[in-house]
This record gives C-alpha cells, sequence and structure tokens, in this order.
C-alpha cells in the first residue's frame, strides 16, 4: 500500500490552503459509464496541480446506496464499487502527494446508511437489544405506541416529514435526515473507538485531513425530549458533550499531522469558536460568508465578525463562495436576492447570467485576498451557473421530501464539461451523465476556457499562482467611497472590490497585480469589478 510521507504536525498549511472541493460523482467519468470516478479524478490531477490547489476535499466516495448523495454511509473502509477501489482510492492519494496535492476526506459521523452492517443487526436483533443501543430506538407514544416518540424537525429545510420511522416491530428509530440514515448514539463507547479506528484506517492511507458533516449534531440529549418543551441546552444542536469528542478526534490527527474542517452551522459566535479551541478543530466552515448577498455593507460586516469570532483562539477562517449544497455564484449573484437560504429556494427564480458572471468574477479575487483558507467548489473555477434539472430526473431527497417544491441541489451537481468537442462535453464518452448537461454546457468547457486569456478559469488560475503576494497576517480596512471594499494584507498588497453604482478611483498603488474586469478609459474601478494592487 503506498504511503505518502504525512505532513509534520507542526505544518499548518491549513491556515492559508486554497482547497477543491471534488464531487466524485460529477467530477469526470474514466470507464465511460455516466458516473464520476476516482479514474477520472486521477486523469485530471495535472490540471488540478495547474489549477494550483494545495488540497483536494471529497465528497464521501465510501461504500453507499447513494440515497443522500453518498452521505449514507454503509461501509467507511471501502471505496463504492461505482467510483472504483481501495486500491485506486491509495493511488490517487500517493500520485496527488507527488504534485504537492494533499487529501481530505468527508467523514459522516451522525448517521450511517440503513444498510449498514449495524443497523442491520440491530433490525434483525429486535426490541431492547444491545444492537439497538447503537442507535436512538425507543417506543412510540400514544395508548398504543402509534405517536413518533418526540416532537423534533427534520434537517432538511422545508421537509414536513417526521424524523422517526417506526418498524413492525413496534419500535421507532430516529433519522434527522433521510429514513435511510439512522443516526447513532455517540453516547455508546462503540461508536466513539469505531470513529476514531475509521480517522486512523485514513490517516494511514496518506490522508491528511477530514471533513465533519454535520459536526454539531451528533450528541442528543439522552431523554431524547421535544423540542417544544425543552429549555436550554438544545437537545440535538451544538450539545457541550460535543467537545470531548472532537479533542478525542483532536489527538488522533495530532498523531498523523492532519487537520479538520467542521461543518457548523451555529448563529452564536462565542459558541461557534468553542469548537476552534487549540485542542479541538483545526478550523469550521465559514456561512456566514457563504449566504451573504453582494451588498458591501454587509459583505464587510461578515468579514469583520468572521476575523473578530476566529480571533480569541487563533484559528484561521475559511472562505467559500459555494459547495454541492449551495446555488451556484454565478446564478446567486445575477438574482434579486444575492444572498443564501435554503428556505426560500424555488423554482423558476429569474437570473441574469451576465451579471452575476461579473460578480462572480470580482467575488474571486475579494475570498481569494481573505486571510486564512479559501474553499473552491469544483466548477466555480468554470463559472458554471446553476443547472435546471427536469423534474422527472431529479434526485435529491430534500425535493422529494418537500412535497416537490424545493428544487433540491442537483443544479450545482451536473457533471463537468471538459472538452467542448466531445460527447458530453468531456465527462464521458459512453454513456449518459448521471444528471442531464445543459445544452450549452459545451460553451464552458475547460479546454475552451484554458485557452481564452479571459476566460473565468484564467482568472482563478492567475489570484491563486498570485495570492501568496496577501499572506496570512492581519486584513488593515483602507478608506473607500459607500459601496466599495477596499483593504491592506501584507507586504502592501491591496484588494479594492467595487459594489456601488459608479466608477470608483483607484488608490494610490506601483503595480497592478490582477484584475476581474477592464477598468474604464479613465483607469478606474467599474461597478460589480475587483483588482488587486501593490501599494
Amino acid at each position: 500500500m503506498a504511503q505518502p510521507t504525512p505532513a509534520r504536525a507542526t505544518d499548518d498549511w491549513w491556515r492559508s490552503a486554497v482547497i477543491y472541493q471534488v464531487y466524485v460523482r460529477s467530477f469526470a467519468d474514466g470507464d465511460g459509464d455516466g458516473t464520476g470516478d476516482l479514474a477520472g479524478v486521477r486523469a485530471k490531477l495535472p490540471y488540478l496541480a495547474e489549477l494550483g490547489v494545495d488540497a483536494l476535499w471529497f465528497n464521501p466516495w465510501y461504500v453507499s446506496p447513494m440515497k443522500d448523495g453518498g452521505y449514507d454511509v454503509a461501509d467507511y473502509r471501502g471505496v463504492d464499487p461505482a467510483f472504483g477501489t481501495l486500491a485506486e482510492a491509495e493511488k490517487l492519494i500517493a500520485e496527488a502527494s507527488e504534485l504537492g496535492i494533499r487529501t481530505i476526506v468527508d467523514i459522516v459521523p451522525n448517521h450511517v446508511s440503513d444498510q449498514h452492517p449495524w443497523f442491520r443487526a440491530a433490525l434483525a436483533a429486535g426490541p431492547g437489544s444491545p444492537e439497538r443501543e447503537l442507535f436512538h430506538f425507543r417506543p412510540g407514544r400514544g395508548e398504543d405506541g402509534q405517536l413518533p416518540p418526540n416532537d423534533w424537525p427534520s434537517q432538511f429545510v422545508g421537509s414536513t416529514e417526521p424524523v422517526w420511522t417506526r418498524l413492525p416491530d413496534g419500535d421507532w428509530y430516529l433519522h434527522l435526515f433521510t429514513p435511510e440514515q439512522p443516526d447513532l448514539n455517540w453516547d455508546h463507547p462503540a461508536v466513539r473507538r469505531e470513529h476514531e479506528d475509521i480517522l486512523r484506517f485514513w490517516f494511514e492511507r496518506g490522508v491528511t485531513g477530514v471533513r465533519i458533516d454535520s459536526a454539531a449534531l451528533l450528541a442528543k440529549d439522552p431523554e431524547l425530549p421535544d423540542l417544544a418543551s425543552s429549555p436550554e441546552p438544545h437537545p440535538f444542536v451544538d450539545r457541550d458533550e460535543l467537545h470531548a469528542i472532537y479533542r478525542s478526534w483532536r489527538t488522533v490527527a495530532d498523531s498523523y499531522g492532519a487537520m479538520f474542517v467542521g461543518e457548523v452551522w451555529l448563529p452564536d459566535a462565542e459558541r461557534f469558536a468553542r469548537y476552534l479551541r487549540p485542542d479541538e478543530l483545526h478550523t469550521a466552515f465559514n456561512f456566514a460568508f457563504l449566504s451573504c448577498p453582494w451588498d458591501a455593507t454587509r459583505l464587510r460586516s461578515a468579514i469583520d465578525s468572521t476575523l473578530a469570532e476566529h480571533a480569541p483562539v487563533g484559528a484561521p477562517a475559511t472562505w467559500v463562495l459555494c459547495n454541492h449544497d449551495i446555488t451556484r455564484t454565478v446564478t446567486r449573484y445575477g438574482r434579486e436576492d444575492t444572498g443564501f437560504d435554503f428556505a426560500t429556494k424555488e423554482f423558476g427564480t429569474p437570473t441574469d447570467l451576465a451579471l452575476g458572471t461579473r460578480r462572480a468574477r470580482a467575488a474571486a479575487l475579494l475570498s481569494l485576498a481573505l486571510p486564512g483558507s479559501v474553499y473552491l467548489y469544483q466548477g466555480e473555477e468554470l463559472g458554471l451557473p446553476e443547472a435546471d434539472i427536469p423534474r422527472e430526473r431529479v434526485q435529491d431527497p430534500m425535493y422529494f421530501r418537500s412535497g416537490g417544491t424545493d428544487p433540491g441541489r442537483d443544479g450545482c451537481r451536473v457533471p463537468l464539461p471538459w472538452s467542448a468537442g466531445e460527447p458530453y462535453a468531456g465527462f464521458g464518452s459512453r454513456e449518459e451523465p448521471w444528471l442531464p448537461q445543459p445544452a450549452d454546457w459545451a460553451a464552458y468547457a475547460a479546454d475552451r476556457q484554458r485557452a481564452d486569456p479571459h476566460s473565468m478559469l484564467t482568472l482563478y488560475r492567475e489570484a491563486i499562482a498570485a495570492r501568496p503576494a496577501f499572506g496570512d497576517g492581519p486584513l488593515t480596512w483602507l478608506p473607500a467611497p459607500e459601496g466599495v471594499l477596499a483593504f491592506a494584507r501584507a507586504d502592501g498588497a491591496l484588494c479594492v472590490v467595487n459594489l456601488s453604482d459608479a466608477p470608483a478611483e483607484l488608490p494610490a498603488h506601483s503595480e497592478l497585480l490582477l484584475n476581474s474586469g477592464p477598468l474604464d478609459d479613465e483607469g478606474r474601478l467599474p461597478q460589480d469589478t475587483a483588482v488587486w494592487l501593490r501599494a
């Protein structure tokens, strides 16, 4: 088994890294069956190295029935046959390492698939068995136990379906997401031991980081009280017991020189920062910036609050514009409401893609100039818009659990276009992709953009190459007109973004490093344009 040399525990590469998110199913199809796979990723490693990213974060590639895009894991130590084999994953990790690219895997600790051996054993063992203690099985309420054990809501926004499913033997089991994703009981020592062993399994194969899915949901009040009648703390969100779990995980990670990034959705800045203490998670995703509208005042506030909440624990911020759950940036920024909220997603929202693309180019330079690490979702570097998926082709459970009112997340998961002149835009050559590509997808193909000095791909490549000029130091805001963001970073590097409705004068500078669009005839910065300068 190939084992890349693990990073030293003192190596803090993750503090300023550019990390590329790979949704394997939609990245590149190596065997032509319509589904992206590890062979496809391996073939595109030179592209990723040329892009200049420091690490790859892979959404789950484990054995899974794919009821929720792989977030229903049946076997953490195996690769789903649709993607390849464990041996191929090991080759991918090693080959990426040889190109200077690290690997981050996704761990889903809140739940497993209903096809996981533990849950199948629990179903077979029956009520009151030790096997069921690994999950949350309870009798129902009411005279005949016909009512769910409590009133907890689904974690799929907009879903009205219950989070409990009743079995023929009368027991109910908890699943905060789909019925095919039973929640684990994190009070059970076997659950804790198993996940620490899973971490070691992947660290020993050269993985240098772990993204933790739904990181604030694992621990539950053992009484499982009703949410409506439960006093603080919340019965299943952000419970204090979580921190002991992550301190234990940190000990494992430190022994391999690995890092964590948590998916932590919390409105309380002080509670959020607790997860980033020196002996817990290294980083956590910054959802305030991701969901912020294209508005100078609100963006500056999001940046300031993010840096402020990270400062007390000395953790670096993370910056992300889009991911596998979020409407694509060029589409979101081309709408009247440029923010993001799961609850407001709907079919047929009007979009100005030219406007959205101009803003997305400026936002790329803004995010890459900020202190901390940046996560880049696959296809963002190509300027892909959100795709309209025919209702009969939608696969995302968010759509079905909303009764068909939520478009779901498939629109940002459409397979990538690689070669304009090939079948299915070069994603794969034999079978139609698992999600349909729009008719104009070839216009966004990587090979076409690679030859265009003004393309989104070229902008991202140049920005990532120039990003070290901004360093990992502090940010200092500069005087600027209303609607303009201007700040200085290390070594005299400046970033200016014009979100106002009038051209803006540039501050004094000695060199123009990069711009998201052309300056006007008077050398001013047009609306929805960003520039990097040397002071």
